[in-house]
């Protein structure tokens, strides 16, 4: 299992490479879905343009243990086999990767609201400041934006 929060720029973690981990598991012949997410920088909306987004948390390793609390939570709560998860932070551009998920469990709607719930408790649990750089100035959002 992989729960990481990492600086953009230090080490490049994809999908696939979250795919493979999660099916080294002894336990993923139990399988039968696999649900991956990839979470980018939206640049266009209907009232802005972001045109960078800055992303921080005031301590990493906080943060990160509260991301590894949500997916033993999430495990126990769907009876997931596996789940892989890593969030970025630093500065990015429209289309940047900021955020990955798979999970793999024995059925797909057990497995498929597992990665629903991780999703939204991230996004809205985690201590994240957002700045969203756009054409008519900055706006600051805190965790659950």
């Amino acid at each position: 299992m992989i729960i990481r929060i990492i600086e953009k720029g230090t080490e490049s973690i994809k999908i696939c490479d979250l795919m493979e981990l999660v099916k080294t598991n002894p336990k993923i012949v139990e399988c039968g879905a696999i649900f991956s997410f990839e979470g980018i920088v939206r640049g266009k909306e209907i009232d802005k343009t972001t045109l960078q987004m800055d992303l921080s948390t005031p301590d990493i390793e906080e943060t990160e243990n509260e991301l590894h609390d949500i997916v033993n939570d999430i495990k126990d709560k769907h009876g997931i086999i596996e789940m892989a998860v890593v969030h970025y932070i630093g500065k990015f551009t429209p289309g940047d990767l900021l955020f990955l998920a798979v999970v793999a469990g024995a059925h797909r709607n057990e497995t498929k609201a597992a990665l629903n719930e991780v999703i939204e408790r991230v996004k809205y649990e985690l201590d994240f400041k957002k700045e969203e750089h756009t054409e008519d100035g900055t706006n600051i959002i805190m965790s659950g934006g």
